[in-house]
């Protein structure tokens, strides 16, 4: 479990950074607006992650579209524990200073969503099929 938990954070991590350096990129010099930067960096963002988990914490035997399918429907669960999380804070309880906004969403709905997006990657994405570690990696579709 020590393992299986570094490796889901190594990945979070390596995830986190592309998805912060592309947003500023595209952003930025791209130009995008907002929601399209944050659309585009969402899904490399989630990429890197799959790979990272399929490939270096589950070390499955293939890489498939269902499994990234319902992997990144798991991010987007997560990502939507978070926007709940910010929104109750902000229009529910009233509380709207930019350090409540930081706690409710960056805060507890990151602790939230990490918990939802570890136990969905374990249980529904990658999911023991008996023996796939040491397998060699291939795509399938």
């Amino acid at each position: 479990m020590r393992r299986e938990l570094a490796g889901f954070a190594a990945a979070g991590l390596a995830a986190y950074a592309v998805d912060l350096a592309l947003f500023l990129t595209l952003r930025g010099p791209g130009g995008l607006d907002p929601i399209a930067a944050k659309a585009l960096s969402f899904l490399g963002a989630c990429t890197v992650a799959y790979l990272g988990n399929a490939l270096g914490t589950y070390r499955r035997g293939a890489v498939g579209l269902r499994e990234y399918a319902v992997f990144f429907t798991v991010n987007v669960a997560g990502a939507a524990v978070q926007l709940l999380c910010l929104g109750l804070s902000h229009y529910g309880l009233g509380l709207t200073s930019a350090r409540a906004d930081t706690v409710s969403g960056l805060g507890i709905g990151m602790v939230l969503a990490t918990c939802l997006r570890f136990w969905g990657t374990r249980a529904l994405v990658f999911r023991s099929r008996g023996g796939s570690t040491g397998r060699r990696t291939t795509w399938t579709g």
